[in-house]
């Protein structure tokens, strides 16, 4: 396990470079690649662990995947023929490849057994087995959790409400519904992301949406084409964060995703006072991308509503460093879900009082008392193998007098490869144990 420590910059955070590409729609571009007719170009793409896990499940379905200079992917797709064999897939620590997955092969002919590391062998899978088991496939979890066996079968459409809004699950149910008989239609709660819905319009299926969810006809084919990746949003909002807090700061990041299910953390940041600028917005392959221009300000407390965090979900621990620099006090409500994500996001978050923080949780969410600009001490903190936790502490020692120590720091690279080394070039303190 690495250990990191991250201690204030030498000067104010300054440049303009752009992040990895977006996870989220590259995990659904090498699947829908895979399922696809024909040859799927996928360029800027990211090489962060999770994705690399997604990579590994398509090739052991069957598609062949180049890899080509310049971060692009070549994907010879083999149409509804994908999984018709067994395969035994690692997905390492990605619930998006197990979940997605499943859904991908539940239409398919063959039985494909999914399993991951301690991390994901934690999370909750029957949300994600029972619509499958109702559409005809048969799965089989390990008392609600992986390994998870999929047997495909022949698939009938269904209607399903989803009990916690999740594009996670949503993404499964749809991705069986391309291979089953009738119309298969997923209504949620509260909205979600909807890469794939935006990706499955690209490569040529017909998907009819509402304010209440997606339906999908079935037996549809996709297309293959090119698909180019934004700079992933979620991890833009760790730098983001950064500029806000660091005096004197001004970031530019350039081609960052700016879905409208994925910006909720930029207008929250927004309404706690963050100077947050978003510039040439355009769309390439259904996706909104648009330039940030981020200068650090002084930021006070919010609420954090259940309807936000949907759109949020992945940036509720850099919003949680924020608050803590913040005036005031913030609440997150309605959050129970990252109590079931890479690690207990919640009880990690608790952590922030051995930096001189006042943070109490709930059993859905976190009261934090901001220092008022004041800078935390420093300390030593667990990642807990979560990705998001260890670059949240690692923007919280960049304002920590001492600089924060972070154990399991290595776990950065499922989403962000060479983040603590954007830290350094940016004049940040880093020190590898």
């Amino acid at each position: 396990m690495a250990t990191v420590r991250v201690g204030p910059p030498r000067r104010p955070l300054a440049g303009s470079f752009g992040v990895p590409g977006d996870k989220s729609i590259a995990h659904r571009a090498l699947l829908l690649g895979g399922l696809a007719d024909g040859v799927t170009t996928v360029l800027g793409f990211p090489r962060g662990a999770d994705v690399l896990s997604s990579l590994g499940a398509v090739r052991a379905l069957g598609a062949r995947v180049d890899e080509l200079p310049d971060d692009a992917l070549r994907i010879e797709g083999c149409g509804h023929a994908l999984g018709g064999g067994p395969a035994t897939i690692d997905c390492g620590n990605s619930g998006t490849t197990m979940r997605l997955t499943a859904g991908l092969v539940a239409g398919g002919g063959g039985t494909v057994v999914l399993d991951g590391d301690a991390s994901l062998r934690r999370r909750p899978m029957e949300r994600v087995a029972d619509p499958l088991r109702a559409m005809g496939a048969g799965v089989e979890t390990t008392d609600g959790h992986a390994p998870l066996t999929v047997r495909g079968a022949a698939l009938r459409g269904i209607e399903w409400t989803l009990p916690v809004a999740s594009a996670q699950v949503k993404s499964a149910i749809l991705l069986a519904g391309l291979r089953a008989h009738g119309t298969t239609r997923v209504r949620e709660p509260l909205p979600s992301r909807d890469h794939t819905e935006r990706l499955l319009g690209h490569m040529g299926v017909r998907l009819a949406r509402d304010a209440a969810g997606v339906a999908i006809a079935g037996e549809q084919r996709l297309r293959g084409g090119d698909i180019s990746l934004p700079g992933d949003c979620s991890s833009a909002a760790f730098l983001v964060v950064a500029a806000l807090v660091v005096p004197g700061s001004e970031l530019h990041l350039t081609d960052i995703g700016v879905n409208p299910t994925r910006t909720g953390a930029l207008a929250i940041l927004r309404r706690m006072g963050g100077a947050i600028d978003v510039t040439k917005t355009h769309d390439v392959a259904g996706e909104p991308r648009a330039e940030l221009h981020v200068r650090a300000a002084r930021l006070r407390g919010t609420h954090v509503t259940p309807g936000e965090v949907p759109g949020t979900i992945d940036e509720l621990p850099i919003l949680a460093i924020a608050a803590a620099l913040a005036d005031g006090e913030t609440t997150i409500t309605g959050a129970a879900e990252l109590r079931v994500k890479e690690s207990d996001r919640i009880a990690a978050l608790e952590q922030l009082a051995r930096l001189g923080v006042g943070v109490r949780a709930t059993p859905d969410g976190l009261s934090i008392h901001g220092r008022g600009g004041r800078p935390l001490v420093g300390g030593r903190v667990e990642t807990h193998g979560d990705h998001r936790i260890a670059m949240a502490f690692a923007v919280a020692g960049l304002v920590a007098e001492d600089g924060v120590e972070i154990d399991g720091a290595e776990c950065a690279d499922v989403s962000f490869p060479g983040f603590y080394a954007r830290l350094a070039e940016l004049g940040a303190q880093v020190e590898r144990g």
